[in-house]
């Protein structure tokens, strides 16, 4: 089958590979869509702490079920599914809270030898697959995974109806927690960027307030002076230097900052008001199976408007070109997918 391979840094290839064996409890999925994640133009750069070149890329995914193993009930051949792509031990004490993004013995596409899902087919366990809408739309259904990040992150800031959240960068991951941030309950969201395109999506998706930062060193007051008092919450969807003490900033007193983007350096942190104002300061990665039924139920009730966060659609025979406009912010990408037809 074709397979879109990074197989050297700052190298993307369309490639053949054999199909992977299908198991007793398997789902082999017939992929139509599957998303350029910011995680992904980490590998393509040879930074990705464990999607390491040569490796089959992509992890957000739509499709059809074309094949199923011996075991498998939920799911049938013909039906149109998502995937939560990660795997827990299933035993350790993360895993029986529900808990498998927090597995010692996490497994995730691209970590050999399974695949990624920018492949004419993708296998997967039944118990990961989910099942949509008969009439739901592809393109739509490949925003499950990263949708599932920001649903993640609204739990772990404990967002409430009334809260005043802040969104830091408006890239897909940012615009997709901002919209449920508004879904569970935000009435004042303020979103960040240094781009205007993408703060015009973020207008789309449900912020009541934006502010193009470039090139405004005072922007954390001017932010707070925009909704007239400090956050409640703050979501950090952009890993830039100094971003975790401006949060800080932000927030009010026992206010909480949640950190969504990948962190390349270290960061500095201003210990003395986080303590003495007692604000939280709470990672977040990935998501749970939850998370991801959540997202999924979003989506298929049209929740969510993701079609002004998908920019570009293109064939898997394009995939380099696709990639190139990420990395390099070509034509003004948010989420760019990857089509196999």
């Amino acid at each position: 089958m074709k397979a879109v391979m990074i197989d050297r840094p700052h190298h993307v290839i369309v490639t053949d590979i054999e199909n992977a064996p299908l198991k007793s409890d398997e789902v082999r999925i017939q992929v139509k869509a599957a998303g350029i994640c910011g995680s992904d133009i980490h590998a393509l750069k040879g930074l990705h702490p464990f999607r390491i070149p040569p490796v089959v890329i992509g992890h957000e995914i739509s499709g059809l079920v074309a094949e199923i193993g011996d075991s498998v009930t939920r799911v049938k051949v013909g039906d149109r599914v998502a995937v939560e792509p990660q795997i827990g031990c299933g035993k350790c004490s993360h895993c029986l809270r529900g808990e498998v993004n927090q597995c010692t013995n996490r497994k995730a596409p691209g970590i050999d030898p399974w695949y990624g899902t920018m492949a004419e087919n993708f296998v997967a366990p039944e118990h990961i697959v989910f099942k949509l809408p008969d009439d739901m739309d592809y393109n739509l259904a490949a925003l499950a995974e990263p949708l599932a990040v920001g649903v993640h992150a609204v739990q772990q800031a404990a967002i409430k109806p009334g809260d005043k959240v802040a969104i830091l960068g408006t890239g897909p991951i940012g615009l997709l927690a901002l919209a449920a941030a508004k879904e569970a309950g935000a009435t004042t969201i303020l979103a960040t960027d240094i781009f205007d395109y993408c703060l015009e999506r973020a207008q789309q998706m449900g912020a009541t307030h934006t502010l193009n930062i470039k090139d405004r060193p005072n922007w954390v007051e001017e932010a707070k002076k925009l909704i007239g008092s400090s956050f409640d919450r703050v979501l950090i969807a952009v890993g830039v230097p100094g971003i975790i003490n401006d949060s800080l900033s932000l927030i009010r007193r026992h206010g909480r900052v949640v950190t969504i983007a990948m962190f390349q350096k270290e960061q500095s942190l201003d210990i003395m008001q986080l303590q003495g104002q007692e604000k939280e300061l709470v990672g977040c990665f990935c998501y749970t199976h939850d998370d991801v039924a959540a997202a999924v139920a979003l989506l298929a009730a049209g929740r969510i408007n993701g079609h002004a966060v998908i920019t570009h659609t293109l064939p898997y025979t394009e995939a380099a070109k696709g990639f190139r406009m990420v990395e390099k912010k070509e034509d003004q990408p948010l989420k760019v997918l990857i089509t196999f037809n």
